[in-house]
């Protein structure tokens, strides 16, 4: 009865520690959240989108869908400068010209749109984390839960 009791308390053990590295997955996960939406506060990113009766809503844009819809139309905007990269150096023989307002803006929205791109990852891997990390928690649970059991049935059958 004994081995069982120190088995049972190894199981109690890994599943505390499940719980513990499920906080440290979810707590690390609403901290890169919550500095991500707080940069692109500080940076005042905006959408501008046009409702069903014409009018005009501007929102910051602070989370994986408001990201994904900028980055969108960034996207849809710059490719009206020209389809893709090589289009746009086709047209000035082949390189970049930094004097060309128009290859300068072009540049600019893939900048723009490579960093909401980019912020739509790290939402998107935030989310991945933090459900990892609340399966870590509810299966330290339950293992903690199991190991607790054994420790009384073992104390329950020695006595």
């Amino acid at each position: 009865m004994k081995m069982i009791r120190y088995l049972a308390l190894v199981i109690i053990v890994l599943g505390i520690a499940g719980i513990v590295i499920g906080g440290v997955f979810v707590g690390e996960g609403m901290a890169k959240n919550n500095l991500i939406v707080n940069r692109m506060n500080v940076e005042k990113v905006t959408l501008t989108i046009t409702n069903a009766d014409n009018t005009t809503q501007t929102i910051r844009v602070n989370n994986m869908s408001d990201a994904q819809k900028a980055a969108d139309k960034i996207a849809t905007d710059r490719r009206q400068i020209a389809p893709t990269y090589q289009d746009l150096l086709a047209m000035s023989n082949g390189r970049f010209d930094p004097t060309n307002p128009q290859e300068i803006s072009y540049a600019q929205a893939m900048n723009l749109e490579n960093y909401l791109y980019t912020a739509v990852t790290a939402f998107g891997l935030i989310q991945v984390t933090m459900a990892a990390g609340g399966f870590m928690i509810i299966t330290g649970l339950a293992v903690g839960g199991v190991g607790f059991v054994l420790y009384r049935v073992s104390r329950t059958k020695e006595a």
